[in-house]
C-alpha cells in the first residue's frame, strides 16, 4: 500500500500537566514544551503521526488537567493501547488521561466551542508542594472580587484585557460565566468562554485581585472594560496560579463523558483538592 492510499485515523486526546516542568504548550528549540514531550512519545508509538492540534496554547508556568490534543494516524489501535503507549514514552509532569476516535476534519482548536479556565490565589502561606501551582496573597475580599466580575459576562470588547503581542484579528469574545468563590484558604477566579485573548484570563484574575486587595473600587473592572487600554491594567497576575480545565465540543464531534470530562459541573465550585490531586500523579 502507497503512501497516499493509507487509511487515516483521526483522534482526541485529552492531556494533563504541570506548567513548571516545561516552557508553555508549543514547541521549544530546546525541546521543553509540552508539545515536544507528546510529539517524541507519539513518535516512538508511531513515526507516522501527523503533529498535534492543542485547543489552548498555554504560557510557561500555566497548568492544565483539560487540555485537548488531536493528531491522525495509520495505525489502527484500540484507545487503551494509544493510552499505554504514549504515557509509557512521556517525562514527568504530563500524562494522557484518555484517548479516543473522532469524526474526520476535528481539530482540537479550531472544532472547540469553548475553553474553561481557574486562577487560583492562596491566601497567606504557602505549602511547599503548591508553591508554583497557586499565586500567593494576602486577605482577599472574594465576594467584592465576584461582584466586579460580573459585568464581563456577555460579549464584549476585551481589549483592555489582551497581551500587547496578540494576534487576535478582533477583540470580541463572549464570557459564559464568571465566578469568584472562596475553597478555605483558596479564592477561585472561574471562567468560561468561547475563546481567550492572549493573557485575557491572568489580566482578569490581576484585576480582580486588586480589588480584592481593595486597591481598586468594584467598578474599575468595568471602567477598564469600557476604556478598551490594556496600559490602564498594570501588571498580569503570575502564571503559577492558571489552569486549563475544561474544554468544550459540539457533541457529534466529541462528547463528553464522565472519563473525557477533565473540568467541572458548569456554575458549580470546582474541587480544587482534585485540580492538585491531579497534577500530583503526573
Amino acid at each position: 500500500m502507497n503512501e497516499t492510499s493509507k487509511q487515516s485515523f483521526w483522534l482526541a486526546a485529552g492531556v494533563a500537566y504541570a506548567g513548571d516542568h516545561f516552557q508553555g504548550f508549543q514547541s521549544q528549540a530546546n525541546g521543553q514544551g509540552v508539545q515536544n514531550a507528546l510529539e517524541r512519545a507519539l513518535a516512538s508509538i508511531d513515526a507516522d503521526s501527523t503533529p498535534i492540534a492543542a485547543a489552548g496554547r498555554t504560557d510557561s508556568g500555566v497548568h492544565a488537567t483539560g487540555q485537548v490534543i488531536s493528531f491522525r494516524s495509520s495505525r489502527e489501535r484500540s484507545a487503551s493501547a494509544w493510552l499505554k503507549g504514549m504515557n509509557s514514552n512521556l517525562p514527568e509532569g504530563v500524562r494522557v488521561r484518555w484517548v479516543r476516535p473522532v469524526l474526520p476534519g476535528f481539530n482540537a482548536r479550531f472544532s472547540a466551542t469553548g475553553r474553561r479556565y481557574l486562577y487560583v490565589f492562596s491566601e497567606g502561606e504557602v505549602s511547599p508542594l503548591n508553591v508554583r501551582r497557586v499565586t500567593s496573597t494576602a486577605v482577599l475580599d472574594d465576594s467584592a472580587m465576584h461582584r466586579a466580575a460580573q459585568c464581563l459576562v456577555g460579549e464584549h470588547d476585551f481589549s483592555s484585557f489582551r497581551a500587547a503581542a496578540c494576534q487576535s484579528p478582533t477583540p470580541f469574545r463572549r464570557v459564559d460565566h464568571i465566578l469568584v468563590r472562596r475553597f478555605g484558604s483558596l479564592v477561585i477566579v472561574d471562567v468560561a468562554a468561547n475563546a481567550f485573548l492572549l493573557r485575557m484570563m491572568r489580566n482578569i484574575s490581576g484585576a480582580l485581585w486588586r480589588v480584592g486587595r481593595g486597591e481598586w473600587p468594584e467598578s474599575a473592572v468595568h471602567h477598564l472594560l469600557e476604556a478598551r487600554d490594556r496600559t490602564r491594567l498594570g501588571r498580569t497576575a503570575a502564571a503559577d496560579g492558571l489552569y486549563l480545565v475544561e474544554v468544550r465540543y459540539p457533541g457529534e464531534l466529541l462528547s463528553a463523558t464522565d472519563e473525557q470530562a477533565a473540568g467541572f459541573p458548569r456554575g458549580a465550585l470546582p474541587p480544587v483538592l482534585e485540580v492538585f490531586g491531579t497534577l500530583d500523579r503526573l
